[in-house]
């Protein structure tokens, strides 16, 4: 138990759970001695609330709530709170802002068990998946620059490792995006075997290690009857026979094209040096 609490940050359980708080808790003060920490998740992810629960050696509760929402008439959350005034004291300690707290987080100093944290972080505010594209990626939503330091900075370089990365013109938000082998490489180090995380992102971040680069084949080589073919025939004709594209057919029609104004410059002028073999 470090000097600050309940927390050590050192702890995986406790880090991971600071950073879910910075990015999905909402901490608020009354009058005197009142306010409360309060996180609000789909039903499905109240065991992670369970966990929180019963790592805090305070009083706290958890509830349902049944509402109408834009996504779903009756959509049914679960909601974490915490009121103990000790508590909150150590969580503003380390961090966590009191009211509006979106560009206002970064990461606590001093000793911490950083992939544990920015899984937190993730999981509150952050994507875990496969693009429509079939490329793994990992991602973060926040209007906090440190805290989209902290994940360009985690990441490795691999290829798909986000570079410069820049507020959004709408909203003013960032939204680094590691993918491919950078994105596989950050779902092994921080979604580990046996770590605290959401289920649905762990399962997702286990799918993520078995993607593979595909192998490309090597690239078709043109044939002279398919030169002749492509100069010839009709465009949609070519594509047809050829079992090419329309761009890929055009382009080397283009080229070959080219390639006979400059022979026939070359004879026109009788200087051999001109003379090339098309690409």
């Amino acid at each position: 138990m470090s000097a600050m609490g309940f927390l050590d940050l050192t702890v995986p359980e406790h880090a991971y759970m600071f950073g879910f708080l910075q990015g999905d808790g909402s901490l608020k003060a009354g009058v005197g001695r009142k306010g409360q920490l309060t996180v609000e998740l789909a039903v499905r992810d109240t065991g992670l609330l369970e966990e929180f629960q019963a790592l805090v050696p305070f009083y706290s509760s958890i509830r349902k709530r049944t509402r109408s929402t834009n996504f779903a008439d009756e959509y049914t959350s679960v909601i974490w709170t915490l009121c103990a005034l000790e508590a909150r004291e150590w969580l503003m300690e380390l961090g966590l802002p009191v009211g509006r707290k979106s560009e206002a987080v970064r990461p606590p100093d001093g000793p911490l068990s950083l992939p544990d944290y920015l899984r937190g972080f993730i999981d509150a505010d952050g994507s875990v998946g496969v693009t429509a594209l079939g490329l793994p990626f990992l991602s973060l939503t926040t209007a906090s620059e440190p805290m989209k330091d902290l994940f360009v900075a985690t990441c490795a370089d691999l290829p798909g490792r986000p570079r410069v990365v820049n507020r959004n013109r709408r909203d003013r938000i960032f939204n680094p995006m590691a993918t491919r082998e950078a994105a596989v490489d950050l779902a092994i180090r921080l979604y580990y075997e046996g770590c605290m995380a959401l289920v649905r992102k762990l399962t997702a971040a286990a799918a993520l290690r078995t993607w593979v680069r595909p192998t490309r084949p090597p690239p078709r080589r043109w044939t002279p009857d398919e030169d002749e073919t492509a100069l010839r025939a009709d465009l949609d004709k070519a594509v047809v026979v050829l079992r090419r594209t329309a761009s890929a057919v055009y382009n080397r029609r283009q080229q070959l094209r080219r390639h006979r104004r400059i022979v026939d410059r070359a004879r026109a002028l009788r200087d051999l040096r001109l003379f090339y073999e098309p690409l």
